[in-house]
Parts: C-alpha cells; sequence; structure tokens
C-alpha cells in the first residue's frame, strides 16, 4: 500500500489516563496540558498534518466532588471553544482498600472510576477509519485493552487498499513503571522537555496563571 505523501492525523485522548500518566512521570498534581498544543507538537515532529482532536474523560459529580467538577467543567469549556470534539461521562463511585505505605495498614476511600470511555474512544477511531478521514489515528493512552483496535484498523486498512497508521503516545521519565505503548502500535514518547511546552496556560483551579512544579 502506498504511503499518502501528506499524512492526516486524528487525534484520540483519554482525559484520566493522560493525566495519570503524566502526575507518575512528572510529578503534576492536576492535568496542566494543553491537549492541543501537545497534539500539534506531536504531529509537527512526525511531519503529520493534525486533523480532528477528540478528547474523552470522566468527570465526577457536583455533589460527589464540587471541585473537580467545577474543574472539569470549565476546562472542557474552554476546549470545546478551542475545537476539540468532547465526550464526556460521569465517574462512578466505590469504595476501594488502599494500603499506607508510611503504617503499612489498609484502609478503605471512596475512588471513581469511568464507564464507557474506552468504548467510545475505540467506536470512534474505527468509526472514523471507516469513513477515510484520517491517515494517522493518535492514541493519548497506554491500555492494552486497545490492541484490539489496531487489529480492526489493520482490517479496515486491506479492506479499503489503503495505508492507515495506528500510534499510541505516552508520556516517559525515569520514574514511570510503564514504558509500553499499546500493543500492534506505533509508540511516540513523549519526554519532560516536550510535555513541558504543551502546558495549559490557564489553572482551571484557581483562575490564576500556571503552575509549573508539583511543589508551587
Amino acid at each position: 500500500m502506498i504511503k499518502p505523501s501528506k499524512k492526516r492525523a486524528f487525534v484520540f485522548a483519554g482525559g484520566q489516563d493522560l493525566f495519570h500518566a503524566v502526575k507518575e512521570a512528572f510529578g503534576y498534581s492536576f492535568p496542566n496540558y494543553d491537549i492541543k498544543l501537545l497534539s500539534e507538537r506531536i504531529c509537527s515532529m512526525q511531519g503529520w498534518t493534525l486533523g480532528d482532536i477528540y478528547f474523552y474523560t470522566g468527570i465526577p459529580d457536583s455533589q460527589d466532588n464540587g471541585f473537580w467538577h467545577n474543574f472539569w467543567s470549565k476546562k472542557l469549556s474552554s476546549m470545546g471553544r478551542a475545537g476539540i470534539k468532547l465526550f464526556s461521562r460521569n465517574l462512578r463511585y466505590h469504595n476501594q482498600k488502599m494500603e499506607c505505605p508510611s503504617c503499612n495498614k489498609l484502609y478503605t476511600t471512596l475512588v471513581g472510576h469511568e464507564k464507557g470511555v474506552d468504548v467510545r474512544i475505540a467506536l470512534d477511531i474505527i468509526r472514523l477509519a471507516r469513513e477515510k478521514v484520517y491517515d494517522i489515528a493518535i492514541i493519548f493512552s497506554q491500555d492494552q485493552d486497545l490492541s484490539e483496535v489496531a487489529e480492526e484498523i489493520r482490517e479496515i486498512a486491506i479492506a479499503q487498499k489503503r495505508w492507515i497508521k495506528i500510534a499510541s503516545t505516552f508520556p516517559v521519565s525515569p520514574t514511570c513503571k510503564n514504558k509500553r505503548g499499546i500493543n500492534k502500535t506505533d509508540w511516540i514518547k513523549i519526554d519532560r522537555q516536550t510535555y513541558d511546552s504543551c502546558i495549559d496556560t490557564n489553572d482551571y483551579r484557581l483562575g490564576k496563571p500556571r503552575e509549573t512544579t508539583d511543589e508551587d
């Protein structure tokens, strides 16, 4: 299959997965990424043309966690004005046992989990491949469940007799436990310098200029 001279890339970003990966890699305590800048930077580095950006996240209900509900409401509103296509779901909460490293005891805490986000990402990647609107799907995730999507994209490429690439991108640093991308995809690693050049200038926690370290 012949590679197109101009490769159009669509981005599919799981907001919560990206935040937790960034927190582990770089120590930031809240989602301070600018997904549009980050997508533009990655495409520029690869020589690809950026198309649409799809962003998916779970949001806590205002009664469960008013602080983070307000944070995500403001951040998503800004992203929507920037032309990013948004998909959000309420987080579901349940009790989970956690171990306290300092006291070596178990305690119970309320933990929020996303429902339906990965399914929505998979459906959109496959649907848009069938519609022939992109040549490259960039997934901001390390979720191995999405490796099945990569297999499906290969089948679509064969059926359509055209070149399609699927890539997973993720932050890396010496502190990361997971340094692998999604199986059966190309891996694009994001280092600290690249990430820091794409931080959101708005702090939706307080409405003040950005904080660049976890210690501010």
